[in-house]
């Protein structure tokens, strides 16, 4: 972990713990702890641990799989069209049933709500047909040069994978985004592929607001946030940029890793209340991706 001395001086880490998150019991730096006054966090720590690190991944998990079950059946709902459409009219046509498929009454319940930030049909070649909104930036983009999935469903396997878009903002950072594609069969033949992208940032917000939904009935008062992280690039909106302030840094998290492959967690104050923090990895995601926790219990 950092050095106490190079936190700006309103925020006091008081513990460098590395503690397996699916692993035995917290063993505080006593000696520290007690160098700063008490330990507050600790408590928060400990629920980490052993209840919100566990359920963002439980999450994570039920999240993909869903995704995935949704996108096999939207893909041959809309495999006809691939086959049937009239040339003219295929983009009108696609784009009118990949926005039906997220209706609430007429969709595909697995794909209605998601974080994804588009949906869109890529025929045989490899080019998008049509996404699921207009403007549509994506028409004519050839995701099977860019995305190995989407190479995958033309092949007839359905898979996910991390990638990057460009950002067409001028010095602008990609957009990091879970690419998931599936096959469209029509009879024995794949004739094109459905294509979701779900940002990272996107699903950061989505496992925040679960959490916190979740705790709102019995945890009255309590602040949580989760931050993805994939390398050394944190993922996250909405947070508060003080919070921010507060995440372990890429070393940190190195050398928290060092000592717990599976996860560590810590505690900080800031302005006068503690959080606990903790580390996770979420290999389901990717390679050096991960999730970062923040719980406040109030005073």
């Amino acid at each position: 972990m950092r050095a106490l001395s190079s936190w700006p001086r309103r925020l006091r880490r008081c513990s460098a713990l590395a503690i397996g998150l699916g692993a035995g019991a917290i063993a505080l730096n006593a000696t520290l702890a007690a160098g700063c006054g008490g330990d507050g966090g600790a408590p928060a720590a400990k629920k980490i641990r052993q209840a919100h690190a566990p359920r963002v991944a439980q999450i994570v998990s039920e999240d993909l799989a869903r995704h995935e079950r949704g996108l096999a059946l939207a893909a041959d709902r809309v495999a006809a069209g691939f086959v049937k459409a009239k040339p003219e009219r295929i983009e009108v046509e696609m784009r009118q049933a990949l926005k039906l498929i997220r209706n609430p009454k007429r969709g595909i319940k697995e794909l209605v709500i998601s974080p994804m930030s588009f949906m869109a049909s890529v025929g045989a070649d490899g080019v998008v047909i049509a996404r699921n909104a207009e403007p549509d930036r994506m028409k004519g983009m050839n995701l099977a040069k860019m995305f190995a999935p989407v190479r995958d469903a033309l092949a007839g396997k359905q898979s996910y994978a991390i990638g990057e878009f460009e950002n067409p903002t001028k010095g602008g950072k990609p957009s990091v985004t879970v690419v998931m594609a599936a096959p469209a069969h029509y009879g024995d033949d794949v004739v094109g592929a459905l294509v979701i992208g779900v940002p990272l940032w996107r699903w950061s917000q989505r496992l925040s607001k679960q959490l916190q939904m979740e705790a709102a009935g019995k945890d009255k008062g309590a602040v949580l946030w989760v931050y993805l992280y994939r390398g050394d690039e944190l993922h996250h909106h909405g947070t508060p940029p003080d919070l921010d302030e507060l995440v372990p840094t890429p070393d940190a998290r190195r050398a928290g890793y060092q000592k717990s492959p599976g996860g560590f967690t810590g505690t900080v104050q800031q302005y006068g209340f503690w959080y606990g923090y903790g580390v996770r990895p979420l290999p389901a995601l990717g390679e050096d991706v991960g999730i970062i926790l923040f719980r406040m219990d109030p005073k």
